[in-house]
């Protein structure tokens, strides 16, 4: 009968554990990446351009140092940051390019780098107007999911030479790559799929990198 008894009470003993590592009642289920995106910190919000198309977008921050987005992403002549970028470049996802950009983040690591979540920008979110910049004439606004199709199909991602119009003086220079999902770009997202179990929203992952002098 021992046996039996300290088994059971191994039992009882489980799963009140359990009940203590419940989550707390805050922690609210995240439904999509839109939302999962709300819980990083928002890095830049504007109009990612291709073409004659432009496209609605927030990044916000995966890992990386804010400082080389806000150096990297700065309008001289406003001294704000840029609200529109414009992609003039492909490169494309074959494994050597794709080894170049991993050795340039590893060069640049901690904090010459960035990798940011890139979403459709909520329509008329909180400070929509103050935020966005008017769209230029002869410019069509898209869904976001419009441009990730188009370098899917390419099997390209966006590159993006920084700081726009070219350094001045001693500014720090850069590449922006704009991923759309694919192998490369997933290894930075296992913590929004294990939060969310898929991911099925269209999104881009965004990688800045500095030059090494």
């Amino acid at each position: 009968m021992l046996p039996r008894d300290s088994e059971r009470n191994h039992r009882t003993g489980e799963s009140e554990s359990k009940t203590h590592e419940e989550p707390k009642p805050e922690t609210k289920k995240l439904k999509n990446l839109s939302e999962y995106a709300q819980t990083l910190q928002l890095a830049w919000n504007g109009l990612l351009v291709l073409k004659n198309s432009c496209f609605p977008t927030s990044m916000h921050i995966l890992e990386g140092d804010l400082g080389v987005i806000n150096g990297l992403l700065k309008d001289h002549s406003s001294g704000g940051k840029l609200t529109q970028l414009k992609i003039a470049q492909r490169l494309r996802l074959d494994q050597p390019k794709l080894d170049e950009v991993t050795r340039r983040i590893k060069q640049g690591s901690p904090n010459g780098y960035a990798v940011l979540l890139a979403t459709q920008s909520a329509p008329g979110g909180a400070g929509a107007e103050g935020t966005f910049p008017v769209v230029e004439p002869g410019l069509q606004r898209r869904l976001l999911r419009n441009l990730v199709s188009y370098l899917k199909q390419k099997q390209a991602a966006g590159v993006i030479s920084l700081p726009v119009g070219g350094a001045k003086g001693r500014d720090s220079t850069g590449m922006l790559y704009a991923f759309p999902p694919c192998e490369f770009s997933q290894q930075y997202l296992q913590s929004a799929l294990r939060t969310l179990g898929k991911l099925e929203e269209e999104h881009m992952v965004i990688v800045i990198v500095k030059d090494t002098a």
